[in-house]
């Protein structure tokens, strides 16, 4: 069994590498389709912003290569920018087209009185709402690592797994068919990071 994590030139690849080999998974950096396509599960880690993220993928040929793997139905996992890059598109930059393979606006997380540091960065705890797939035995309001500044309001709240609360209420997480996504950064949440990445390589047929 291997995980592909894709590399699209502009990711911090190498955390998400750790924690993998960690929990003893096999896994490849690649940005070659074939590669891609050859994998039992692939992670698309996500750091900087919308646009220069898009830009990258559309450049690297990874923008379809992703969107034939997902439409391949193999288990994908999206973590913080890449959680953002399946939807449409976002307020962070105007113009710039998402993958679109899900629908839901993403916006400035508010700040209208000052109160909170942006970007949301730190610990904050988990209300999972679906306790199967990467929360598989995951339980209570468990806490995990943030980084961002913009947040996803899906369109469609079936397919939201946790929600988190930061000013306004966050959708921390979504599972859509084969989609697995998270805003939070497993490979820096510890243990209970660890255990979605172990419950993704399940799913991905370890």
């Amino acid at each position: 069994m291997m995980i592909a994590v894709i590399d699209y030139g502009a990711g911090n690849l190498q955390s998400v590498v750790k924690a993998l080999k960690y929990i003893g998974c096999d896994c490849i950096i690649t940005n070659k389709k074939k590669e891609l396509m050859e994998a039992d599960g692939a992670i698309l880690p996500g750091v900087g912003s919308f646009a220069d993220a898009m830009d990258c993928m559309n450049r690297s040929g990874m923008t379809e290569a992703v969107t034939e793997y997902i439409n391949s139905e193999k288990p994908f996992l999206g973590i913080c920018l890449g959680l953002q890059l399946l939807f449409e598109a976002s307020e962070e930059s105007p113009g710039a087209k998402g993958l679109g393979l899900l629908k839901g606006s993403i916006t400035k997380i508010p700040n209208a009185d000052g109160a909170l540091k942006i970007p949301h960065m730190g610990w904050n705890s988990l209300n999972i709402r679906q306790h199967n797939g990467i929360f598989k035995d995951i339980s209570g309001n468990p806490y995990v690592y943030f980084v961002h500044s913009y947040y996803l309001k899906a369109d469609d709240e079936k397919i939201v797994s946790s929600r988190t609360h930061y000013g306004v209420d966050i959708d921390s997480s979504v599972c859509s068919k084969n989609i697995y996504a998270t805003q939070f950064h497993p490979e820096k949440s510890g243990k209970v990071g660890l255990k979605i990445l172990n419950n993704f390589a399940e799913i991905a047929g370890r």
